[in-house]
């Protein structure tokens, strides 16, 4: 039988956005910087940081990420964020459990209109040419210190990120609805690097991520796209499998 996550219900809705329509207009935004780290994680929790709808995946991951947005909608802002490896049906994602954002403006829009729980924080991606660092700080305490070692080209092609699932509360006529959107944006790529994946600190508990503790370095790469953020085309019931609690979003809800 296949593995389902064990999130409960309250602590996945504690702290995530409410959402009052399903219609946020798209951004589509240029030359995007992106610096993605993936790790296996120890399997112990695995389970415990995903919800009931998802399966965790073999081995268990997490994706670190960090974009730097020259311009959007909300003026320029870098958004870092933290995903546990899962797949709805069989199809792959990443269930976000925490993202910072230096922007006020940006936050409450990407939390309003597509389901991200935003922290404020200071957040730095420095490239070198012998490495990509990243850092992510609260008040004086480091988040996540991380960097892509040895940066060397490669094509676009080579370069995967999956969908988000962020967990949202959905305002409705009977109340609000826990949901789980799904955002999927597509990538026009200019450049990409690989490199080794090194992280010097992380927090899992700022996160929202307890339990989450780093075991190898799977894959490092940096790339600058075109991408942004797309109408939403699914939500998936958290508390149901997703071959049966996904739902397509209506037109209406999208004019």
């Amino acid at each position: 039988m296949p593995a389902f996550g064990k999130r409960d219900i309250g602590a996945l809705l504690e702290g995530v956005p409410l959402m009052r329509s399903l219609d946020a207009e798209p951004w589509e935004l240029a030359n995007v910087e992106i610096l993605q780290l993936t790790f296996e994680i120890d399997d112990g929790q695995t389970e415990d940081l995903i919800p009931k709808a998802l399966h965790p995946t073999i081995p268990p991951i997490i994706y670190f990420s960090v974009h730097r947005f020259p311009d959007s909608p909300a003026g320029p802002f870098l958004l870092a964020q933290a995903r546990i490896g899962c797949r709805a049906g069989v199809r792959p994602r990443g269930y976000l459990t925490m993202a910072y954002v230096d922007s006020a403006p940006a936050a409450d829009a990407l939390a309003s209109g597509w389901g991200f729980a935003c922290r404020q924080g200071e957040i730095s991606l420095r490239r070198y040419h012998d490495r990509i660092e990243l850092s992510v700080e609260t008040s004086g305490h480091v988040q996540l210190e991380a960097a892509l070692v040895g940066p060397e080209p490669i094509s676009g092609g080579d370069v995967q990120y999956v969908a988000n699932m962020n967990a949202a509360r959905l305002e409705g006529p009977a109340g609000e609805e826990p949901i789980l959107v799904q955002v999927d944006p597509e990538f026009t790529f200019h450049r990409a690097d690989r490199g080794k994946p090194v992280v010097s600190q992380f927090s899992a508990e700022g996160w929202n991520a307890d339990g989450a503790r780093l075991a190898y370095p799977v894959s490092a790469s940096f790339a600058v796209v075109d991408t942004g953020f797309p109408r939403i085309r699914y939500v998936v019931n958290p508390e149901r499998p997703a071959l049966v609690g996904t739902r397509k979003v209506a037109a209406s809800a999208k004019n």
